[in-house]
This record gives C-alpha cells, structure tokens and sequence, in this order.
C-alpha cells in the first residue's frame, strides 16, 4: 500500500466533484444535497444528488474504502494471492437530464490498491434522439484526449468500452460508446494519473458544454416516449451486467449510492 498516492488520487477525486457539482448547480438553480456514508470495514463516501429542471435526477459520487475482499470475490481480482486486503478511491457521475435531446452521461474513474495498484474508468454517453453529428465530434474530441498520452488509448479503449457497454439480450449497444479502461498500470504512475486527471477535466468540458447546447430546445411527446424507452436500457445494462455495480453491492458499498445510476424514470414497450 502507498499512502502518498492514495491521498493524491482521493484529493483529485473529491476536487474534480466540487467542480462538477458547481458547474451543474449554476445550470439547474439547484443544489446537490450530500448524504455521507460509511463503509463496513473502513472509510465511506459522500453521495451528492441534485433533482432540477435540467438535470431531473443527476449524482456524484465519491469513496474512499479499505477492506478485505470475500474470498469468492478475490478470486477475481488482480493482486489478492497473498493478502485480500485493498484499498479504492473514485468518482462515479451519472446525469440523466430532463429534455431528451440531451444525453444521458456516465464518467467515473478510480484507483485501487492490493499487492498491485492500477487506475480504471471511462467515459459514455446514451443518447435518445438522433446524435450522429454530434456522436462525431464527441468521439473525435475523445480521441484527440486520449493521444495526448498514447496513440494506442483510443483504439484499445472505444473498442472496450463497445464490447462492454452492449446488451447481449438485446443485441444492442446502450449508448453511442466512449471509452472504458481497467487494470491500467504502465508502470509509471504519474503518467497513468495525468491521463485519469484529463479524462476528467475532458467529461467536465463536455458534459457542460452539450448541456449548455441543448437545455433550453423544446421537445414533444413522441421525443420523450423514446427517452423513457432508452433509460429502460441504461437501467437494463446497470442491473444485469455492470461491473461497479456489482463491485459496490458486493464489498459493502452504499446501496443508495450504487443505484444511483438507475434513471427517475423509464418505459418498457
């Protein structure tokens, strides 16, 4: 363990919250209420959710937990052979905005610790409407991000974050993709650190701007029908197959805070 650079990552951590969560609240003229939580071994979080006008259910989340794993868990996880004992910290955003010309957005990175240490996370967007040009340029700005630190992130990362945000039921994406990464150790982590700061600040840039974009366009019944059916995927994928949510529920994370991805609402046909 190495506490140096955990308190380095938890600090990044909850800086990037504050200003995500001010930079929402002045769209929405509303605030984040936080609602603190402790984890069964050591540690705990703080849940921020905002319910508004723009964003009608949105919530960032940070933790910083230490623990042991099960010993059905640790199975699955790198560096537990010899001790179950980890340490993690992160952020997890989801913003389900209330007009359905904007997307629904997903952001989260974290760090972990066992006998190895390494950073994951990501970045997609869940679209309801037709988003082709901006589709392009999310993908194209993302790109550019991630060759800032290697030309080999973006390829290896999209492809990544398509094969895992997919419904196998469905045969279908969720969304319109973006990138996911885990287990990211290049053996130099402050490189490995500067790349998870900037796709932070790359989310920050993005999600503000593409809500500033759209908020105030106009939209009918037929538009929000097919929003509600989208969300019944996004809450789909969360419950059946992705990994955090597991993770959290597992470890002894806050249940309210886990689900906190769920959308307010959604539809099945």
């Amino acid at each position: 363990m190495n506490p140096e650079k955990q308190r380095e990552a938890r600090g990044w951590f909850e800086e990037l919250r504050d200003i995500l969560c001010s930079s929402y609240e002045a769209f929405d003229n509303s605030s984040f209420v936080g609602t603190r939580w402790k984890h069964k071994w050591k540690g705990g979080g703080l849940s921020s959710s905002i319910k508004g006008n723009v964003i009608e259910k949105g919530g960032v989340n940070t933790s910083t937990v230490e623990g042991e794993f099960s010993q059905d868990f640790r199975d699955k996880i790198p560096g537990t052979e010899n001790s179950p004992s980890y340490f993690a910290s992160g952020i997890s955003v989801v913003l389900h905005p209330l007009s359905p010309h904007i997307p629904s957005m997903h952001f989260n990175t974290r760090y972990l610790e066992t006998e190895k240490s390494w950073f994951g996370g990501g970045i997609d967007i869940t679209p309801s409407l037709n988003f082709e040009q901006e589709a392009k340029e999310f993908h194209t700005s993302l790109h550019e991000c991630c060759n800032r630190h290697s030309k080999d992130y973006y390829p290896k990362f999209s492809k990544w974050c398509d094969e895992y945000f997919y419904l196998p039921h469905r045969k279908e994406r969720r969304g319109i993709g973006g990138i996911f990464f885990d287990y990211h150790n290049t053996e130099n982590w402050e490189k490995d650190f500067s790349f998870v700061k900037e796709i932070g600040r790359f989310f920050h840039h993005y999600s503000k701007s593409i809500i500033e974009k759209y908020h105030e366009r106009t939209w009918n019944d037929s538009e929000k029908e097919q929003q509600l059916i989208k969300r019944g995927r996004y809450a789909e994928f969360n419950l059946l197959y992705d990994r955090g949510t597991r993770f959290g529920l597992e470890t002894g994370g806050s249940t309210e805070a886990i689900l906190m991805s769920l959308p307010p609402l959604a539809k099945w046909q």
